[in-house]
């Protein structure tokens, strides 16, 4: 039987401020679309002159970078744990979603939960890679440490309680 376990991390703070963020970003985005398509029409009418070109440019360009980055303020985080191995992947507005990494519990080199006595001397190490794969600061946050390729990597998350024990079963140096 498979031990499986997945959790979706979403916002609890701030919650307004970023739907505030995120509906501002589309009225600039059509404002600067509109921008953009003036910049357009005049260079379609044949009126090339500098202006049309950096009206273009600057409105289009505006509203492409609004467009592309809109999706960052509707942000969530998946784990997957499926028989020792934790798969993260960050959701960006509930529409894509990218694959951040893959762990094996047994890799693990330590973990525990931040308030605990270990993980200060893992923060304070030289040359650790630091993966903030969590969104509400206020709770309670755990952490990976491992090595790979050489490179010293400290994981933060904020799991629930079931999980963390599901890790721990496939790890002897992880606290529960």
């Amino acid at each position: 039987m498979d031990n499986f376990k997945e959790e979706v991390v979403t916002r609890r703070q701030g919650r307004t401020l970023n739907a505030l963020g995120y509906v501002l970003s589309w009225f600039l985005l059509i404002c600067f679309g509109f921008v953009g398509i003036m910049g357009l029409s005049g260079l379609m009418a044949l009126q090339f002159s500098v202006a049309n070109v950096l009206t273009l440019l600057v409105g289009g360009g505006v509203a492409f970078l609004l467009y592309r980055y809109k999706d960052n303020f509707r942000v969530e985080y998946e784990y997957s744990f499926t028989n020792g191995e934790m798969d993260f992947a960050m959701v960006l507005g509930n529409a894509r979603r990218k694959q951040l990494c893959t762990l094996r519990m047994r890799e693990m080199e330590a973990g525990g939960w931040v308030d605990g006595p270990t993980f200060a001397r893992y923060d304070s190490m030289k040359d650790v890679k630091r993966l903030d794969y969590f969104l509400n600061s206020k709770s309670r946050l755990y952490y990976l440490y491992f090595i790979r390729d050489g490179k010293r990597t400290l994981l933060l998350m904020e799991p629930s309680q079931e999980l963390v024990s599901m890790m721990a079963q496939y790890s002897k140096v992880l606290e529960s």
